[in-house]
């Protein structure tokens, strides 16, 4: 199969030095607040995001994850602390994320180390989930092999009724990791294919330069 027919043209604005915001963070929030006002569709999400991980073995791993905060001191997602992605955290704490905002014809890749958040913090955000959600958290150990489907449906049902007259616990085995950016690249399609890609990079006195790169 080819999809060379499947070529798109790019019509926005550019993106120019002068124009950004010296720090990236509120530049991304500006992207971020723009991209969820233009993606109407209920089934688009403006805070998913690529996360990419590599373990001992070399072997990259990518997988599509939800943004839940993000600040000057990083970009927060929650996770099971046994999954594939924990795994390879703790031989190489580090990590890749890629919006992409296909209205807006936008791009933003990150990296950076990644540390676990506090319990304190996962138990506050734990309380704001919807309770089948708790439940499945719960349930669920990431990325073991299991026999079928059955074995988490009777655990839900057996959980439910456990937990139904009190609140669901946070498991000890799920939290937050916080990944803090030392470098942010923001990607605006162009015509032609000259996009514009400027490239925010930390300092050691915490400054941020700015680069454009070829497309």
């Amino acid at each position: 199969m080819s999809t060379n027919e499947l070529c798109h043209q790019y019509t926005q604005e550019g993106l120019r030095e002068e124009d950004v915001d010296p720090n990236p963070i509120r530049q991304f929030t500006s992207w971020f607040e723009l991209a969820q006002a233009v993606h109407t569709d209920e089934w688009f999400m403006p805070h998913a995001m690529t996360l990419a991980t590599c373990g001992a073995d070399g072997i990259p791993a990518a997988r599509v994850v939800l943004l839940k905060t993000f600040d000057d001191n990083g970009f927060v997602f929650y996770t099971n602390y046994v999954s594939q992605k924990a795994q390879q955290f703790e031989t190489n704490p580090s990590a890749a994320l890629v919006f992409y905002w296909p209205m807006l014809q936008r791009q933003v890749r990150i990296t950076g180390p990644v540390t676990k958040i506090s319990i304190r913090e996962s138990k506050a955000y734990h309380r704001t989930r919807p309770r089948g959600s708790q439940l499945g958290a719960l349930v669920s150990n990431q990325s073991e092999a299991i026999p079928n489907r059955d074995v988490l449906e009777r655990k839900m049902v057996e959980l439910d009724e456990l937990y139904r007259d009190r609140d669901v616990p946070l498991p000890e085995n799920w939290g937050g990791y916080r990944v803090a950016a030392h470098a942010i690249e923001f990607w605006q399609g162009r015509p032609n294919r000259l996009h514009d890609r400027l490239l925010y990079t930390r300092q050691s006195n915490s400054s941020w330069t700015i680069q454009r790169l070829a497309p």
